[in-house]
């Protein structure tokens, strides 16, 4: 059907910060298309360049083809429906979703045809009298979505018109808006952080972070084919761990080797492997099965849901067979139940470029260390090794460095956590076993004596 949005390398910022990190997306006509991701991520930011409310700094934005950067919001074929309704009070709902043909001068005959055309599509025939004040919320949601799609725009956009409704009404309304959407053709394209919305109501989904669409793939793709950490530990639950792909279809972890489906990664590199926790079978342990103890059962309704103590590492298994705490178990999955992923971050270490600055004492990032016994003389340039245990989460008065806090993912074991420093805009990789609020400051401090130092031959 072709493409009918184009946002090709968006750039935003404010106040000096970056929103949107060259963006590039293509969105079909006729789709329904989620942006999806936490508070921050840029989902919004990108829905108002579309609807045009905010101009970029750098890269297009085209419409069929057209580049409509400097098209204000009310000549472009899109309409837009937010979480607050705005819908007037002083009108009944015949009116308020007649309003823009009104300002727009059509005939009267044509505005009370499509008017009623439109109320019936949203399941509010018979309601054109009814003041909006004696609507329910998801009546007056349907309201809003008639008064957007009368005007017969090639797309609407959605900034979480579902927020207000309670979570009954929410999935009620899920349903509706999917249907409206398969009625009208009108291209819908959908901005939430939830990620049960994100999957049922998506023909693709935009997972973004921090400005960056991590990943664009229907919501199949999305839950079972994650493309990295994040977006596996975002959208629904998971086993997380650290591991190596020895080669292609041969993955190591948990302290065993195991057949896998995945290629293309290289030899002996870090990577993630994601295992979902509906993909994990129990049984008695036997023969060269992992094996565990399940430390916790919890009844959810339709399954258990367990946590198994197994190689030194937390698993979390949805079984709707019931294993006893204190019960040992086998762990079965097969090589199409282990998901390879790339690293948010690159490698398992952190490499960083320093200097002595005067006898055994090295310099980096405006910090100094004593190292005794160095013998490297003042001036020389030196390769710094940290590894991720040697920086830990302390208070911000206690802290050599305050930093951004940009990931958080559980790995079985620790939580792997990713910060940004203000200062040079690097990013460092560390372990912790306190939880943290994401896209928070948080104060960290190095613990010296764990840095290895060499001299220089090439840093990162």
């Amino acid at each position: 059907m072709g493409n009918i949005i184009e946002l090709k390398n968006i750039v935003l910022s404010y106040d000096g910060d970056r929103i949107l990190d060259d963006v590039s997306l293509s969105i079909e006509s006729g789709q329904f298309v989620t942006l999806l991701g936490p508070s921050g991520c840029g989902k919004t930011t990108t829905l108002r360049i579309i609807g045009g409310f905010l101009t970029p700094d750098s890269g297009d934005v085209f419409f069929d083809g057209r580049r409509i950067n400097d098209l204000p919001p009310h000549k472009r074929e899109v309409n837009t429906v937010f979480q607050r309704y705005a819908l007037f009070p002083h009108l009944n709902v015949f009116d308020n979703v007649a309003f823009g043909l009104k300002i727009q001068k059509l005939p009267k005959d044509e505005i009370r045809r499509r008017v009623l055309e439109m109320l019936e599509i949203v399941d509010l025939k018979g309601f054109e009298r009814r003041r909006i004040t004696r609507l329910s919320g998801g009546q007056q949601q349907r309201v809003a979505i008639a008064r957007a799609l009368v005007n017969r725009p090639k797309v609407l956009l959605l900034d979480e018109p579902l927020g207000a409704l309670d979570l009954k009404l929410r999935k009620d309304m899920q349903i509706e808006l999917m249907n409206i959407q398969r009625r009208t053709g009108v291209t819908f394209i959908y901005v939430t952080h939830d990620q049960e919305e994100a999957l049922t109501m998506s023909d693709r989904v935009v997972v973004m972070k921090d400005g960056v669409i991590q990943q664009y793939a229907s919501p199949e793709d999305i839950y079972n084919e994650p493309k990295n950490a994040f977006v596996a530990d975002f959208i629904g639950e998971s086993n997380i761990f650290d591991a190596v792909m020895e080669k292609d279809f041969l993955v190591s972890f948990c302290g065993r080797e195991f057949a896998c489906e995945d290629k293309g990664f290289g030899e002996r590199r870090p990577v993630d492997v994601v295992i979902r926790p509906e993909d994990i079978d129990l049984c008695e342990p036997k023969g060269d099965l992992l094996a565990g103890e399940v430390r916790s059962s919890i009844f959810k309704g339709v399954h258990y849901e367990m946590n198994i103590q197994c190689g030194g590492l937390d698993w979390l298994v949805h079984s709707t067979d019931a294993w006893p705490v204190g019960s040992a178990v086998g762990l079965m999955f097969g090589p199409n139940d282990i998901h390879i992923m790339n690293r948010l971050f690159e490698g398992s270490e952190n490499h960083l470029a320093g200097e002595v600055v005067k006898e055994d004492t090295v310099e980096f990032w405006g910090y100094q260390f004593e190292r005794p016994g160095l013998g490297l003389p003042a001036g020389a340039s030196v390769s710094l090794t940290i590894p991720p245990e040697a920086i830990e989460v302390v208070s911000a008065d206690h802290a050599d460095m305050v930093v951004y806090l940009e990931s958080l993912i559980y790995k079985g074991d620790y939580n792997e956590l990713i910060v940004y420093n203000y200062e040079n805009g690097r990013s460092l990789l560390l372990h912790s076993y306190l939880d943290q609020q994401v896209a928070t400051d948080i104060g960290i401090k190095f613990k010296f004596d764990q840095i290895e130092i060499k001299g220089a031959d090439s840093v990162d």
